[in-house]
């Protein structure tokens, strides 16, 4: 219970433990805002760490769930599991550091407002603009990150890992796949289905394959299928098929169509060192999607551009968001802020997708939705002063009203 000369002893306990950090606060203004912000960026460092090292293990536990599938079924070759799943860890710190700052903005700066932490700071003159020089500095350096990620990193990853996949579909082995399975090569380059397999060993028997080569289509249903020993230095072997049906189906300039049945064919799988890499945007360097006119390759320039901008206006964005009461659950806006990221992500790779197929011109292209991000974040900033000039310019209003009448009368 409190006495007469002050608080009880819990609270005074409580304010001295708040006031402990901030009572040896310099008078100068440089120095304060030096304290704050190593301050504020250690709060919101620590979970930041925590979620981007969760965010990556779990994206690259799914990749190696995917790939280990894959080794089973003998479509990839296990020493190459590791390099692919940290290309596709590699890939995914694009997307996963601008929401795992977002995230620990909310987080620290809820407990921050729960503990009541920023109101002592306020009752220092801590301005909230203060607060969110702190943020866009860790921002800044964060957006720098992910440019560096998006135009560089980024497409080597996947020029490298397009690589891997080539290979990987040239190491494909008939004698490891399961019957009543589709196995689809990169971008569908090769598809192979197996009816019939009595057991693991035994060979494969009504086997349908699809290959596709930039001038035909070439289509095999063979009675028997089974993988040949490797004889050579090459990176594939060859598959032996039986009682085959062949049908060749020209496209482009090609237009000659061929049917041919043969007894035994053995079909030879390119080697992948010696195969020309296909063209792709993601794998392009950024260079060559400057000077390219394909709204693809616009769409992924203005992707990479883009996504240092949303990192920055995202930590922007979730300081206002985390705003709560004292003593308040300090998750009370987790589900706000995922509901209102949800929607800017969908938004932003809904855009890309529409540049890509034409819908939307390459101008506005996909910089609307960061406008859009950009529009909000700003009147949330602005709106707690808005009220009040809003009063004033009605005031304005009514005076020159006022002053226009009595000239009139006068007159």
């Amino acid at each position: 219970m409190a006495d007469r000369f002050g608080p009880a002893p819990a609270l005074r306990g409580y304010w001295r433990t708040i006031g402990d950090d901030f009572a040896h606060f310099p008078k100068s203004g440089t120095a304060r805002t030096l304290i704050i912000n190593r301050y504020l960026i250690r709060e919101i460092s620590k979970p930041l760490a925590t979620i981007l090292a969760v965010l990556v293990t779990l994206f690259a536990s799914y990749s190696a769930a995917e790939f280990l599938s894959d080794a089973v079924n003998g479509l990839l070759p296990t020493n190459t599991i590791g390099e692919m799943i940290g290309l596709k860890a590699l890939i995914s710190l694009e997307v996963l550091i601008p929401v795992s700052l977002y995230t620990s903005i909310i987080l620290s700066f809820g407990k921050l407002y729960s503990d009541s932490e920023f109101t002592a700071m306020f009752a220092l003159r801590v301005s909230p603009l203060r607060v969110l020089g702190s943020v866009l500095t860790l921002s800044g350096v964060l957006a720098v990150l992910v440019a560096l990620l998006s135009l560089f990193a980024r497409p080597w990853a996947y020029e490298k890992l397009h690589t891997l996949s080539k290979q990987a579909e040239a190491f494909a082995n008939v004698d490891n796949m399961q019957a009543g399975t589709f196995y689809i090569g990169e971008n569908g380059g090769r598809v192979i289905f197996l009816k019939n397999r009595d057991n693991a060993k035994s060979t494969a028997s009504d086997v349908f394959m699809q290959l596709n080569y930039p001038d035909k289509t070439r289509i095999l249903f063979a009675r028997h299928a089974y993988q040949l020993p490797r004889t050579d230095d090459r990176n594939s072997s060859d598959i032996y098929l039986k009682d085959v049906h062949l049908y060749d189906i020209g496209r482009g300039n090609n237009q000659t169509d061929r049917v041919v049945d043969a007894q035994e064919i053995v079909l030879r799988p390119p080697d992948p060192n010696l195969e020309q890499p296909g063209y792709s945007s993601v794998g392009a360097g950024t260079e060559t999607l400057a000077f390219s006119s394909a709204l693809p390759d616009i769409a992924e320039l203005q992707w990479r551009l883009s996504t240092p901008l949303s990192t920055i206006l995202l930590g922007m964005l979730a300081v206002p968001l985390s705003r709560i009461r004292p003593r308040q659950n300090r998750y009370a806006k987790m589900g706000t802020a995922a509901l209102v990221y949800s929607c800017y992500y969908l938004l932003f790779t809904s855009a890309r997708t529409w540049v890509q197929q034409g819908v939307v011109a390459a101008f506005p292209g996909i910089w609307w939705v960061p406008a859009l991000l950009a529009s909000i974040v700003a009147a949330i900033w602005v709106q707690p002063n808005l009220g009040f000039e809003l009063r004033r310019l009605r005031v304005w209003l009514n005076m020159w009203r006022v002053q226009w009448l009595s000239g009139r009368d006068e007159a």
